[in-house]
């Protein structure tokens, strides 16, 4: 009968220390491989050199280390590129890494498809199939770094003290706003911002990484007390129930009201706001009394709003807002005083923008 092999990918450098005492080895040795996982980017065990090579050879027999493999990727004409990752069971998820002049930012999964059923979102056709591990979510970072050649956090860190400006001196952004709902799969995504954050490990601060969340009142504050709170991002849309409550399901069991109230509870680091991320659907939820309507909603709370014009691909009949009712609509929100900004679409030709990955290699659709 075949051993279970642990999985290695996933585990904090406790877990790694607890492992190699089970194994009779001294525990120091899961610190050296925490270290070459995270922070050498070393995903064979046999690449370990700081181990000895009997205690590779033991680690082989009972353990495995399974960083997730692009099976395709797909380029924009933006520079945006989309990964499509196939799991150790055959599951398939998308993530997204979107070039940017002074940062890079990677979009990541935390379920394999979603149960929100959100009317504006291509993901929700797929339904739920199953939460990803800790290490599935971290390893989806650590293998489009691998693919970007992204420098070890060390070296970037000694190129941008010496003023380099190339791509490998910039800072990564980490948002959770792949496919899925993250706190639905709160456990695994607080592993996987621990080993994300961790200086000793991939070494991205917690200011950087983004969370976003259809309003799942509850969750919300259970994800104020987990060991690294990212910053939280509400995908909002609508600012009444009615209309909330056909574009995203969730509502009709969290009203707005009990998410605005969860947000207030919320704690802010200083300078730190809530994101709203508002996407404008024409004559659904685009009108000035809206504009008017979400200032008030959000006017006892330190935030910003993202306004994002649907992307294509919906087979609803929804079409999004013209670009002139975006800027009625963001100058209503800046006249109240509400810091709000226009996002463009990256990756939308690829199907790579938000609300889009289905984790389809043919192109769907599109409607314009």
């Amino acid at each position: 009968m075949e051993v279970q092999r642990r999985e290695l990918l996933g585990l904090t450098s406790s877990d790694l220390c607890q492992l190699l005492e089970s194994l009779g080895e001294k525990p120091f040795h899961g610190k050296q491989i925490y270290y070459s996982i995270y922070k050498l980017r070393q995903f064979q065990i046999g690449e370990m050199t700081e181990l000895s090579r009997a205690l590779r050879g033991k680690l082989q027999q009972c353990s495995r280390l399974t960083l997730p493999q692009p099976s395709l990727s797909q380029l924009s004409v933006d520079g945006t590129r989309k990964y499509l990752f196939e799991l150790a069971d055959g599951k398939r998820i998308e993530s997204v890494f979107i070039p940017e002049e002074q940062r890079n930012t990677l979009c990541i999964s935390t379920q394999v498809g979603c149960p929100m059923d959100c009317k504006f979102c291509l993901t929700a056709l797929i339904g739920l199939a199953r939460n990803l591990t800790a290490g599935e979510i971290a390893g989806q970072v650590l293998s489009i770094l691998k693919d970007q050649q992204e420098p070890l956090p060390e070296i970037a860190a000694k190129a941008k003290r010496s003023q380099n400006r190339r791509g490998s001196a910039k800072p990564v952004n980490i948002v959770l706003m792949g496919m899925g709902e993250p706190l639905l799969n709160l456990e695994n995504v607080s592993r996987a911002l621990v080993l994300m954050a961790d200086p000793g490990g991939i070494g991205i601060p917690p200011h950087r990484i983004t969370l976003s969340t259809v309003g799942l009142a509850p969750k919300i504050l259970d994800l104020a007390k987990a060991p690294v709170v990212p910053n939280l991002a509400i995908s909002l849309s609508a600012t009444t129930d009615d209309v909330r409550d056909q574009l995203m399901p969730v509502n009709r069991k969290y009203p707005i009201h009990d998410l605005i109230q969860a947000c207030e509870q919320f704690p802010l680091r200083p300078r730190q706001r809530l994101t709203f991320e508002y996407v404008l659907i024409d004559s659904i939820n685009d009108l000035d009394q809206d504009a008017r309507r979400l200032v008030r909603l959000l006017s006892r709370l330190r935030a910003k709003v993202n306004l994002l014009p649907l992307n294509p691909g919906q087979g609803n009949g929804m079409r999004p807002s013209s670009p002139e009712r975006v800027r009625r609509f963001q100058e209503i929100l800046a006249s109240k005083g509400l810091a709000a900004y226009i996002r463009r679409p990256r990756g939308a030709d690829i199907f790579a923008a938000c609300g889009q990955l289905h984790h389809a290699q043919q192109p769907l659709q599109m409607v314009h």
